[in-house]
């Protein structure tokens, strides 16, 4: 099936995203901000949103705009969103914005066995985009409603192209005649890997392999320049030096296959044994950043939408680039590729000689040297500057949280609050992610925190004039009350997404940014000290990614029965900020430690 029609087919059964009542939004929003402004500030701006919002202001007016928006396009704030959030962002990708999924340890230990894991991993890959390209992926659904599934087809063979105020992203797949190769990279040295016979079906596990172990032999540790850490660099500066690597014909081709690929497979060098207690954080900053430029951060391709990292001592993972790709068709590629490594290969090879894996080149002129050597010290910089604790909690999971009737992310959340909130004395501004792929070309958007009921039981909390009784009961409201934001913004009906789309409809229509906007209100309403983030598989996955802003945090969490895995990090140049003690806070802070023998 093409891919148009694969697009019309995965959204007719979904309904476009709505635009949300205007008036609903301002009064939201007033709502959120009470945990945090003091009551003169708050009246302030509730004084500016009322203005903005008053019958024949400017906010009807970028409404009905919006509205009409929604009439003509496929989905009013995607896009936009894409392009505001991701693609205008001039931050690296490394850290500050592709998430990294680590995943359970496999059993090897040597590079023997790397091999045949990541031979079989790849031909999981390929079994799930085959799915993909025939139409015959099953639909997902949600709470019964089917959910959009136009993200799919977009994972493979697509890349982010940097630029000098924006990115761009371009999708080379196409289900007949699309790129037919993968790129696999170790020791710093990129090959072409073609995965397809001449007859179009997919190579064997064991012609994959066969096929990794060439590239092995052509692969010796050299002194061969890490080309792939100039993706991590600075947006701009990193789209200044892929004009000058393009200029030369040699260095056009090479990237423009590893652009193309369908994914690109890191074939990670050992890295230095650690204790089991920091194995987990260890691991994660592998898959997110590659250790450094003397570890592997050179078998990377930031850009890359997709890039599978396989260890020698049994570590694996993904990468993923966020403007092509979110968590949940994420988590139902690595749901399909766990559920593949537990086949047997039953495929027997045929007997055809198979082409040498293709090794790229890279010319390398005094400028190129140069801009290599610069991005080399600023991700070290930034490597060194990011803070990675992860842990897993094991006291009580979601299966626990369940049968006292409350809901397990939303428990999270308020545990997390309370725990920043131990460590910094304040509430902050909080974002978790709700997947709207209930609607037509949906995105994301933000479920905030705190709530008021939140900072009633944070603050109560720790006050031993306050009942456990007492205590039990704001922790239900606290509860219930995220509960009610998360349904609002799966149904379309966050604040967040809307507000943005009433900025940039302003934008574009040459007006000045409105006063709403201009406010400190909403300034520190969007300044997210807390970037968090629920892993959504069902498997011991961790998830993490750096903080939105220098003196925050991220928290990724993945909730199982029995257990909980959490990441945090923080950035050491931040004296505020610290990840191991808001881990060690947070361990203590899941609150049915304290309220447990209540009735809750």
């Amino acid at each position: 099936m093409h891919r148009a029609v694969l697009r019309q087919a995965h959204s007719s059964s979904v309904p476009p995203q709505p635009v949300p009542p205007l008036l609903q939004t301002l009064q939201r929003y007033l709502t959120a901000l009470e945990p945090l402004l003091p009551p003169d500030e708050l009246e302030h701006t509730r004084r500016i949103v009322q203005k903005f919002g008053c019958p024949g202001g400017l906010g009807e007016k970028l409404q009905r705009e919006l509205i009409n928006r929604a009439k003509h396009s496929h989905n009013w704030i995607s896009d936009w969103w894409v392009q505001w959030a991701y693609l205008e962002c001039r931050q690296p990708l490394a850290v500050h914005s592709n998430p990294a999924i680590s995943l359970p340890k496999r059993d090897f230990t040597d590079w023997r066995g790397q091999l045949v894991f990541a031979s079989k991993l790849i031909a999981g890959v390929l079994d799930f985009k085959a799915q993909v390209d025939s139409g015959k992926l099953a639909l997902e659904y949600m709470r019964g409603q089917p959910l959009c599934m136009e993200l799919f087809p977009q994972l493979f063979s697509s890349c982010r192209i940097p630029g000098p105020k924006h990115d761009l992203v371009v999708h080379y797949g196409r289900p007949r005649r699309g790129p037919a190769h993968i790129t696999v990279v170790r020791n710093y040295q990129f090959f072409q890997l073609d995965v397809y016979n001449s007859d179009g079906t997919p190579l064997t596990e064991s012609q994959i392999h066969a096929q990794l172990l060439r590239i092995r032999s052509q692969s010796w540790k050299t002194d061969k320049e890490p080309m792939g850490i100039l993706t991590s660099e600075h947006r701009h500066t990193w789209g200044q030096a892929y004009t000058r690597l393009l200029r030369d014909k040699i260095n056009k081709e090479s990237v423009r296959l590893i652009e193309k690929s369908i994914f690109t497979l890191c074939l990670d060098s050992p890295v230095m044994r650690i204790s089991d207690e920091k194995y987990s954080s260890r691991m994660a900053a592998q898959i997110l950043h590659g250790g450094g430029t003397y570890s592997n951060s050179g078998n990377r391709w930031f850009d890359k939408t997709l890039q599978f990292v396989v260890g020698e001592d049994g570590s694996w993972g993904l990468l993923y680039e966020h403007a092509t790709a979110e968590g949940p068709p994420i988590s139902t590629l690595l749901d399909h590729v766990l559920e593949y490594c537990k086949k047997p290969d039953r495929m027997r090879a045929p007997l055809v000689p198979l082409p040498m894996p293709k090794k790229l080149y890279f010319y390398i002129n005094s400028e190129i040297k140069w801009d290599l050597e610069m991005a080399k010290q600023n991700l070290d910089i930034l490597i060194n500057d990011l803070d990675i604790k992860c842990f897993n909690f094991q006291c009580f999971g979601k299966e626990f949280v369940k049968q006292l009737k409350l809901s397990p992310n939303s428990f999270i959340q308020v545990a997390i609050q309370l725990a920043y909130y131990r460590v910094h004395s304040e509430v902050c501004a909080a974002c978790d992610i709700a997947s709207l792929r209930m609607f037509r070309g949906g995105r994301t958007d933000y479920i905030r925190s705190p709530t008021n009921q939140m900072l009633s039981f944070i603050r109560a909390f720790d006050d031993d004039a306050v009942s456990k009784e007492a205590k039990v009961q704001l922790l239900r409201e606290a509860v219930d009350a995220y509960s009610v934001l998360t349904e609002q913004s799966l149904m379309g009906q966050g604040i967040d997404r809307h507000l943005l789309g009433l900025k940039l409809q302003a934008i574009e229509e040459g007006l000045s940014v409105p006063r709403i906007f201009m406010d400190t209100a909403y300034g520190l309403a969007t300044h997210w000290k807390l970037r968090t983030g629920q892993v959504p598989t069902n498997t011991d996955s961790v998830m993490c990614f750096g903080p939105l802003v220098p003196d925050g945090y991220a928290v990724c969490y993945n909730p199982q029965q029995d257990h909980v895995h959490f990441s945090i990090t923080a950035f050491n140049c931040c004296e505020e900020t610290n990840a191991e003690k808001l881990a060690l806070t947070l361990e203590r802070s899941l609150p049915l430690q304290q309220l447990q023998g209540h009735s809750l």
